[in-house]
């Protein structure tokens, strides 16, 4: 009985995900986490400023990894046009820092570990018992406004798609 009530639980949660997903127009859902360091960041620290958030299933696998490593190595030109760039996982906090020092990360990864934001931003999916972020990013306008959602992410090329689209939006704004 226990074990229905937690898939229950849990396709609940996966549907209000569904029903609530943070929207292009709207302003982004507000954060506090810590991040590989234990420093506590906020939506609110990057005001004035694009912010691309990804969102990512886990650390240190192939896909979240080639991910990660092409916004590395895209940093200056994504900070060249104004954005800064965060990451988002269920994993805990000495898990960001292990990929972060591993790939050699310069951006801030936080700590979803209950999964509450990855649940705001409707990217929350049920893997078994436990949750993970689906691998979608938002670019998030300098007024906390969502102004592009990806949900079909390819790792290899999305970070070339954020830096096109930044591009285009700080011509417009220019």
């Amino acid at each position: 009985m226990k074990t229905v009530s937690m898939v229950f639980a849990i396709s609940l949660l996966a549907l209000s995900s569904c029903l609530h997903a943070a929207s292009v127009g709207e302003a982004a859902p507000v954060f506090q986490l810590q991040d590989q360091y234990g420093e506590t960041h906020g939506l609110e620290d990057f005001r004035g400023k694009w912010l691309v958030v990804f969102f990512y299933p886990r650390a240190d696998t192939p896909g979240c990894t080639t991910e990660a490593c092409n916004f590395r190595d895209n940093i200056y030109a994504i900070r060249g046009a104004g954005a800064e760039v965060v990451g988002i996982s269920v994993d805990a906090v000495d898990d960001q820092r292990k990929f972060s020092d591993k790939y050699k990360l310069p951006f801030t990864l936080l700590s979803d570990h209950d999964g509450a934001i990855c649940d705001a931003y409707g990217v929350l999916r049920s893997l078994g018992a436990t949750g993970i972020a689906r691998r979608e990013s938002f670019l998030i306008g300098p007024d906390g406004v969502i102004v592009r959602h990806y949900d079909r992410v390819d790792p290899e090329t999305h970070t070339q798609q954020v830096i096109t689209d930044l591009k285009q939006l700080s011509d417009r704004a220019g």
